[in-house]
């Protein structure tokens, strides 16, 4: 019998039209579910895990924001939905003696609270709360008579009352409130007061130790999230005296941290100093000293998680360029094991006893959940998305190419269904954010991600890990910093080049989106580089690194690991490397969306680069979409099924045709309501 992922492996091979039905469309995006929170009991007889998604808004569901449902399963194919309908559970875990099912949850006229149902079956009940504050997250202690929960700031009475009159002002940055942790009992005594500990900073995670004696705590000075970003650091927390008896002394970003089954050691995925842009380096921390060990510093790759197993090794997932794969150590950081996943791109660990169940996506489908046997590899036990057996899927692979100045840059290219016709394809460039983030050989379709709806369209889209990436070492991820739009989006047009010199692109019909950073990667195609690209998609995207940072919530994450200088360091630098100082150039049609509510690149960067196209360039076609209520990407169903469609219809209109003239197409697509512009 074949692992199971070689059979996964093969059928990603399948050609193009060999024999699937039909092609994807942006109602199928609207519909797509995946797994979300993974939780093993203890003994690792049992898996619960969420499936959610969002409101199917194309097929008239209500529209709203992400919903899911849980499942409590021993094997494959075999979930049992445990909670009503509508009951969307958070931090989902099992009770240490693995009876209860537990999870974060707020009934109708209640705070967010601790619940839990019985595996066996029975009535959800209502385990421990605050009153008037809702639970964060939570962790048991290891008896099971206690939980400890971080809950919000402690509510402002007064205040309250102030905001009901109708004084309403908010001082910018000084009325956030700090975080609180609380503990209670819910076994003989679970009806007394929750007891609160005192803790430094501004809490986000904690973690409390196999023997109960110590949590881990991670905290940040203040609320705001440039301190979570640059300053937030791990603590020791003694349970008894609730002192710190100690903080693990890391230098920048830090990720994820798990206690090892004797309480010595910690994994820690951080970064290797204040400059590094991600936190991707796996580290072992002695727990007893705070000495610190990083274990793969110098590598080309990117830790992403770690999980301990119950007889002391160390599962980690480890990205290696555009591929996955799973390592086991030993706690001192030596390597044991490393098990190539095959077709299937691993995103996330959870174990119980000795169990591993994994969350993966691959070319084929978004997130499902497997477990690994230790022998035959990894098996599938969810399939969120049947109906992915209907669609004919554009041919997706890795491809590496060379930059003007020689470094070797990788990517991933989805071929259009039907293939490459004679003369290249139009192609779009799909550019990631951060820049500290990279793709994956895996699921790359999404309401803001071309992927197989565009291929279906007959589109090839390329995803470049440009400079600036994790997924290749801390120094391909520095290779960016002090050069905005230089070297990182050289290496965009790069690909281009390369692709039409393999034949698969039209070099007269390319087009370029993202979000974020990549927003930003859009306009600069837009303006400075015009003349490489027929058309882009900028989505939340920054348009004037000057007012970007006088208006961003991350100024001093953008000066450590990106900028590297303040902008009064360098007025016309910054100058130089905005969108706007190039829109003389700008012949590119360009739809700019962008969340009326966003924090972290305000939406004034795209009123900025609109409104001086609009002047300065009358004659390009440009819109600005506004979506209210959204922030830092969109959230709601409706919001995002509009994006798609227009998204996709812009390209239509000037990427697939060529034309940069061409009239706007309508202001509002057709959401299949009744509206449509026809």
């Amino acid at each position: 019998m074949k692992p199971f992922f070689a059979l996964l492996a093969a059928s990603a091979l399948v050609a193009p039209g060999a024999a699937l039905a039909r092609d994807m469309t942006p109602e199928d995006v609207a519909k797509l579910e995946t797994v979300g929170a993974v939780a093993v009991s203890p003994d690792g007889t049992s898996v619960a895990y969420t499936v959610g998604g969002r409101p199917d808004v194309s097929a008239g569901e209500k529209d709203g924001g992400y919903r899911s449902t849980l499942y409590v399963t021993n094997g494959p194919n075999g979930g049992r939905a445990y909670l009503p309908e509508g009951a969307t559970p958070g931090s989902v875990t099992f009770s240490p003696d693995g009876s209860m099912v537990t999870y974060a949850w707020s009934a109708e006229d209640d705070d967010r609270s601790v619940w839990g149902i019985p595996v066996d079956g029975g009535a959800p009940r209502k385990l421990a709360g605050v009153e008037d504050t809702a639970v964060r997250t939570y962790a048991w202690a290891p008896d099971g008579q206690r939980v400890y929960m971080l809950v919000g700031g402690q509510k402002d009475e007064q205040r309250a009352k102030e905001r009901k009159a109708g004084f309403n002002a908010i001082v910018y940055e000084e009325e956030n409130t700090f975080n609180r942790v609380f503990v209670a009992n819910v076994g003989a005594d679970m009806d007394a007061e929750p007891t609160e500990i005192g803790v430094p900073g501004y809490v986000t995670a904690m973690e409390v130790s196999p023997d109960g004696r110590f949590a881990t705590i991670a905290s940040a000075p203040t609320p705001q999230i440039d301190d979570d970003y640059t300053s937030k650091r791990i603590s020791v927390l003694d349970l008894s005296t609730g002192a710190v008896v100690r903080t693990i002394e890391t230098p920048g970003k830090l990720g994820d941290n798990e206690i090892s089954p004797d309480g010595t050691t910690m994994s820690l995925i951080a970064a290797v100093d204040e400059n590094d842009p991600a936190a991707t380096v796996l580290h072992m921390v002695d727990i007893g000293t705070g000495n610190i060990t990083a274990v793969n510093a110098d590598a080309a790759e990117a830790a992403t998680d770690t999980e301990w197993l119950a007889d002391g090794r160390l599962a980690v997932i480890v990205d290696v360029g555009a591929e996955s794969e799973l390592r086991l150590y030993d706690k001192g950081g030596n390597l044991l094991q490393t098990v190539e996943p095959g077709a299937i791109q691993l995103s996330s660990l959870q174990s119980g006893g000795n169990r591993l169940m994994v969350t993966a996506d691959s070319p084929m489908h978004p997130t499902e959940l497997f477990m690994w046997d230790g022998q035959n590899g990894f098996m599938r036990w969810t399939d969120s998305n049947p109906w992915l057996a209907e669609i004919d899927f554009g041919t997706q692979r890795t491809m590496t190419y060379t930059a003007r100045d020689g470094q070797e840059v990788e990517g991933i290219l989805i071929e259009p269904v039907d293939g490459v016709p004679a003369g290249g394809a139009p192609t779009i460039m799909m550019v990631h954010g951060g820049p500290e983030a990279h793709y994956k050989n895996g699921w790359l379709t999404a309401y803001s991600m071309p992927g197989q709806v565009g291929a279906g369209e007959g589109y090839a889209v390329f995803h470049p890990n440009y400079r600036g990436s994790t997924g290749y070492g801390v120094s391909f991820a520095k290779q960016h910093q002090g050069d905005y739009a230089g070297k990182e989006f050289n290496d965009i047009v790069d690909a281009k080049r390369a692709l039409v010199a393999e034949g698969i692109t039209d070099g007269d019909r390319t087009g370029i989106t993202g979000g974020s950073y990549g927003g930003y990667a859009s306009a600069w195609g837009a303006t400075a580089l015009s003349e490489e690209y027929v058309a882009a998609v900028m989505f939340v995207g920054i348009s004037n690194q000057i007012s970007k940072f006088g208006t961003t919530d991350i100024p001093n994450e953008m000066f450590l690991v990106h900028s590297r200088k303040w902008p009064w360091e360098d007025w016309q630098g910054m100058l130089e490397v905005s969108p706007i100082y190039h829109v003389d150039k700008a012949e590119t049609p360009i739809l700019i969306m962008h969340g009326a509510e966003d924090t972290r690149v305000a939406p004034s960067q795209s009123y900025e680069l609109y409104r001086t196209i609009k002047v300065r360039k009358p004659d390009t076609p440009v819109r600005l979409v506004l979506y209210p209520g959204e922030g830092h990407g969109n959230q709601r169903a409706g919001s995002r099924y509009d994006y798609n469609l227009r998204m996709m219809r812009w390209f239509d209109t000037y990427l697939k045709t060529g034309n940069r003239s061409a009239p706007l197409p309508g202001p509002r697509p057709d959401v299949g309501m009744g509206d449509s512009e026809d």
